[in-house]
């Protein structure tokens, strides 16, 4: 092995990606990665950042030891795009945000499945997260939708 991730290689219509395998996905487009002993580290996927543009400020609501559910609102991250909510795709215990996001926010978008995660917390992910593959389909429905609503998904 090489030491470097898998990915799972992921191009539709105007969007690519490489999906970490190993990882789950949300369909709010969030990752979970396994750190050991409950903890997770969660982040935005690329098609999340592509969708809120760059982003210029965030701010979470739950404190380091809080309780989060799953879908429950912790913060919020403002981009030149939109203003948008950040969820807990977890169940357990807030650890903390990602502090090196504090001096540069565009490692959400530069790096956004390394240096650009979000927070950590313990627990149970969502019992809807699904595998890189699975996120393909929804990449696929989500991709799909976005073509129809532009009167572009016309085969």
């Amino acid at each position: 092995m090489d030491g470097a991730p898998a990915t799972l290689a992921y191009k539709r219509a105007r969007f690519s990606t490489r999906l970490p395998v190993g990882r789950l996905y949300t369909a709010s487009h969030y990752w979970l990665n396994d750190c050991g002993d409950g903890c997770w580290r969660v982040g935005f996927t690329k098609f999340a950042t592509r969708m809120l543009g760059d982003l210029v400020e965030y701010g979470f609501e739950v404190e380091p030891g809080g309780t989060v559910a799953v879908g429950q609102k912790i913060g919020w991250v403002e981009g030149f795009k939109a203003l948008s909510e950040v969820y807990s795709v977890l169940a357990g215990g807030f650890v903390g945000v990602n502090r090196d996001l504090e001096g540069d926010i565009t490692l959400v978008d530069a790096d956004p499945y390394g240096r650009g995660w979000l927070y950590q917390a313990l627990g149970e992910p969502d019992p809807a997260a699904v595998d890189a593959q699975g996120y393909v389909a929804v990449l696929d429905a989500t991709i799909d939708k976005m073509l129809e609503k532009q009167g572009g998904a016309d085969g």
